[in-house]
């Protein structure tokens, strides 16, 4: 185990100076890019409580499918470095990741913004304490064993990273894009017509089949690490046990296929995308073997290579809630005898405690946005569970070597577009009640991102 002080998480103006007084040429650059990975099992003990929905009404049963933190370290010919973690998790808090970020900065004196993390959104994973805190209202003992698994959490990302960091090797990096469409708009199609809906070519809403891969191959031309996205909820799964759903499914795929390689999953923008068909193992499993093809598809074609400098940047924006509930709201929440009652109690205490510590300042919240460039290809990041116009939008206006990730660095809400903030229902509005979140985002939600994300992206090509 690490040492770990205690850190409170910095605001971003101060991350900004470290980043700027520890920003150095790595030791032992060299006229290559290396690469280097790492992986830390994070599978739950028993007893711990489940998160993603709110009919979770007791403790995961046992493990269906090991949980893994995965990191790929990377390095410019020119000694700049990030490292990217990828989690078998349905969310991330701020403080975890702040916490993880803090001692990368402090024992490898890299920048803020060269530490990226990701989440897949499984499901079937276990409750972290601050995430989903208008779920389920969970008794002493379930909250204590949530807590002491966040802790135990960062140590193993910390491990998963340091291992990457120190186990470069010299690399060639490429990427290119296969395509899987066993994602559909919830949104716009019943679940129960997208079989035929499907078939007929006649699915309905935006969606992306777009399978982003990144290929790290050791300097005798094997795979040693691979990076692969898909912008789809990762949730086949609802039951009570361990799962990594499709994208764990995948990654194992890829594994199998290729021994000695390093697979890697980050979800990208597909709040409003579930995959079909859903409830059993061995669809997760097919799935699984879809996007694993994809990838397998991807490889075989000619791969662009990496070529230039690695560059990052991270900033917060300040977004708003659109207003403060009334108590009467308040109380009926906790009173009323309705559907998901444990929910909504679990809201309407979330809601009063936020606003109990920090007043009118629970309406605003800092949201975090980032940007890498990866020789000639760039990575955003966005935090929270981001619709899928997010990425098409930035495609089209920066360029199509852009991936999108959502469910990065904070997953805190849904992050829904200016069309899916004023059409409203789960993604717009009332998916803020199982976050504990006061109300909608305010209009204006959109440009603030996709401003500040234009600005990033240019810096990091400068």
């Amino acid at each position: 185990m690490f040492p770990f002080p205690s850190l409170q998480v910095l605001p971003r103006s101060l991350w900004l100076l470290l980043a700027l007084a520890t920003t150095i040429t790595a030791p032992g650059a060299t006229a290559t890019w290396q690469a280097g990975t790492g992986r830390e099992k994070i599978t739950p003990p028993a007893g711990l409580w489940m998160t993603g929905y709110a009919s979770r009404d007791r403790p995961a049963d046992g493990a269906a499918q090991e949980l893994w933190v995965k990191a790929l370290a990377i390095v410019d010919p020119a000694g700049n470095r990030g490292v990217v973690l990828t989690l078998d998790l349905c969310g991330i808090t701020r403080e975890i990741t702040e916490h993880v970020a803090a001692e990368l900065v402090r024992k490898y004196r890299l920048p803020r913004s060269a530490i990226m993390t990701n989440v897949s959104h499984t499901h079937c994973s276990p409750f972290l304490g601050g995430n989903l805190k208008g779920l389920r209202i969970l008794p002493a003992d379930g909250l204590a064993k949530a807590e002491a698994y966040g802790r135990d959490l960062e140590q193993r990302m910390i491990r998963a990273a340091t291992y990457a960091l120190e186990h470069l090797a010299p690399a060639t990096i490429s990427w290119a894009e296969g395509e899987a469409t066993f994602g559909f708009n919830r949104r716009e199609n019943s679940e129960k017509d997208v079989s035929a809906l499907r078939a007929a070519g006649k699915l309905k809403g935006p969606f992306d089949p777009r399978v982003p891969v990144l290929a790290v191959r050791a300097a005798n031309g094997e795979l040693r690490g691979l990076l692969i996205s898909y912008a789809c909820h990762n949730t086949t799964l609802s039951f009570f046990q361990w799962h990594g759903d499709y994208a764990g499914c995948a990654q194992a795929e890829l594994e199998k296929r290729h021994p000695g390689a390093t697979v890697l999953f980050a979800i990208g923008c597909g709040a409003d995308i579930n995959p079909a068909p859903r409830r059993e193992v061995s669809m997760a499993e097919q799935h699984g073997r879809d996007l694993a093809d994809a990838a397998d598809r991807a490889l075989a074609s000619q791969m662009r290579k990496v070529e230039g400098t690695f560059n990052s940047a991270l900033e917060d924006i300040t977004l708003v809630f659109s207003g403060r509930p009334t108590e009467e709201k308040l109380r009926e929440a906790r009173e009323k005898d309705q559907a998901n009652k444990e929910m909504y109690q679990a809201w309407s205490a979330a809601v009063t405690e936020d606003f109990a510590k920090k007043g009118e300042a629970a309406l605003r919240y800092e949201y975090p946005v980032q940007a890498w460039k990866i020789g000639n290809l760039t990575w955003v990041a966005l935090g929270g569970e981001v619709v899928i116009d997010y990425s098409f939008r930035l495609r089209s206006e920066l360029g199509p070597n852009l991936w999108v990730f959502g469910y990065s660095n904070d997953v805190m809400a849904y992050i829904p577009s200016e069309r899916v903030l004023k059409e409203g229902r789960y993604e717009g509005d009332t998916s803020m009640v199982p976050y504990g979140k006061p109300s909608a985002w305010s209009p204006g939600i959109e440009e603030k991102i996709i401003s500040k994300t234009r600005e990033l992206v240019a810096r990091t090509q400068r």
